[in-house]
């Protein structure tokens, strides 16, 4: 058989067409030092700030500094398999979270990575944890309230929706519970909610979801956990994650609220991860760019403006302070980020005023727009009845004989204090919550006995709904207040058949 050599010519010029030189051109460093969740890197010349890089082993690390010898990179995961002189190579990628509807209802960790058992999210799409904050022009002013469902809140510091209010107070003085509260009443209000838990213990957030679960809020809710077992770096990232997860349903025309519980904690990760990394210590020995970390994360909530959709990311940031210093640094750098604060007092909260609301250094610097005018119209005495009535309550320690004006200012300023206490998960809709204070300001309880004033307000929600169902609604569709005569008349109608405990 013999062989022609024009057909040798055409088979070797069609392997030369349809030759495909496949170069992979790959970024490779090696490890020179590590420990503490911190590497070193040589040869990563191109690597970019905040690139995700990957150790020989699959862990996935962060590069942060960018010096002119090494790179400094925080390891996302465990640390202790990776060994000097390992390889790391760069992935060309920022770091990202998995974002879409598919994670409502999860807790996933900071990475986006389900710790709930339930399987793997399925979802297609990620955003960059940092992106820059809308402009100015993409804005508009908070004009739309985010009703919380507690009394104190809703009356004296009220919220709006692309808001960014602090809570503040010592540990254990019931800040979580006004948060979880905030997000169980969100139920009806279209509001996709977002709680980032940093720093704490597993247990904890496990009681958190079980309590988000029992009352069914899960269903609009997506939980970011990065426990006190977790690396720094995911307790530094967690709450970016989370602003990442919200800003989908932002730029898509939802309204979302996300809860930061806490940044001190972040603060805290953030320390050590600088440390570690050999930047110099300032302040309490903070990095410099501590006040950055914090305000680019909050300036990323916001209300957009019509031509973007309209929708709103509300910011919940959580602070704890030491013995009610609010003068320290992480403290004052996040009043100063955010638009007002709620602060929670210890001695409030010991001596049973449940939430522990201190009306006097709360405040809420966009609220007066971001109320409904019905609540606007009754609650707009209460602050200085409640400031008034703590001064004269001082006085009236040292003296018995007080003059009548005295001694009426004290009675409503205990019935004051009565009304805004509120139970446990016990969310009030917010037509409610003017029919009582309108009640208290215009002087229809003054003569309940204080220690009834509980029982008085849940037997009055419940007769409402039961005998002026008409009132209630047009509160609620109106937004204003009904006539006068009719909500007078319906708690006259209503005294006449409550029972004086004896």
């Amino acid at each position: 058989m013999s062989i022609k050599a024009e057909e040798i010519s055409a088979l070797i010029k069609q392997q030369i067409e349809s030759y495909d030189s496949d170069i992979e051109v790959s970024d490779v460093g090696t490890v020179i030092e590590i420990g503490d969740g911190i590497a070193r890197a040589h040869g990563l010349d191109n690597v970019m700030s905040g690139e995700l890089v990957e150790f020989s082993n699959g862990v996935m690390g962060m590069a942060q500094n960018l010096e002119e010898s090494n790179v400094g990179i925080v390891i996302l995961g465990p640390y202790t398999e990776i060994r000097e002189g390992d390889e790391v190579r760069r992935t060309g990628r920022i770091m990202e979270v998995p974002v879409g509807e598919e994670l409502i209802g999860r807790v996933v960790n900071p990475l986006g990575q389900p710790i709930d058992g339930k399987g793997a999210v399925e979802t297609s799409k990620t955003r960059p944890i940092e992106s820059p904050a809308p402009g100015v022009m993409d804005r508009k002013s908070v004009d739309e309230p985010l009703q919380t469902g507690i009394k104190a809140i809703d009356a004296l510091v009220p919220i709006g929706r692309g808001q960014r209010e602090l809570i503040i107070g010592d540990r254990q003085t019931g800040k979580t519970t006004v948060a979880i509260d905030t997000i169980l009443n969100q139920a009806d209000q279209d509001m996709i909610c977002i709680y980032v838990a940093i720093g704490q213990k597993d247990s904890t957030v496990r009681g958190t979801v079980e309590v988000l679960r029992k009352h069914g809020a899960l269903d609009y809710t997506i939980v970011v956990s990065a426990g006190a077992s977790e690396p720094a770096p995911l307790q530094y990232l967690a709450p970016y994650a989370g602003v990442s997860m919200g800003e989908e349903f932002m730029h898509n025309g939802k309204h979302v609220l996300v809860v930061y519980d806490d940044l001190t904690k972040q603060a805290n990760a953030y320390r050590e991860l600088s440390l570690l990394l050999r930047r110099p210590p300032g302040r309490e020995a903070f990095p410099g760019d501590v006040f950055y970390l914090h305000s680019r994360l909050l300036e990323r909530a916001a209300k957009l403006s019509d031509a973007k959709g309209g929708g709103s990311l509300t910011a919940l940031p959580f602070v704890e302070t030491q013995a009610g210093d609010i003068g320290a640094y992480i403290p004052t750098n996040v009043i100063s980020i955010t638009d007002g604060q709620i602060f929670l007092q210890s001695d409030l909260f010991f001596s049973g005023v449940r939430p522990a609301i201190n009306p006097g250094l709360s405040v809420s610097r966009v609220g007066g727009s971001a109320q409904i005018k019905a609540m606007k119209k009754v609650a707009g005495t209460l602050r200085l009845d409640l400031a008034s009535f703590r001064e004269l309550e001082s006085f009236a320690q040292f003296g018995s004989d007080l003059d009548k004006a005295t001694q009426a200012k004290l009675n409503r300023g205990a019935r004051t204090v009565e009304v805004l206490k509120q139970g446990l998960h016990k969310p009030i809709v917010v037509e409610k919550q003017v029919m009582i204070i309108y009640a208290l300001t215009k002087g229809l309880i003054d003569d309940i006995p204080v220690e009834d004033i509980t029982r008085f307000e849940e037997e009055f929600h419940t007769w409402l709904d039961q005998n002026k169902k008409e009132l209630l609604t047009t509160i609620r569709e109106t937004g204003a207040l009904a006539d006068d005569d009719d909500m007078r008349g319906a708690v006259e109608e209503f005294k006449k058949t409550f029972v004086v405990s004896e």
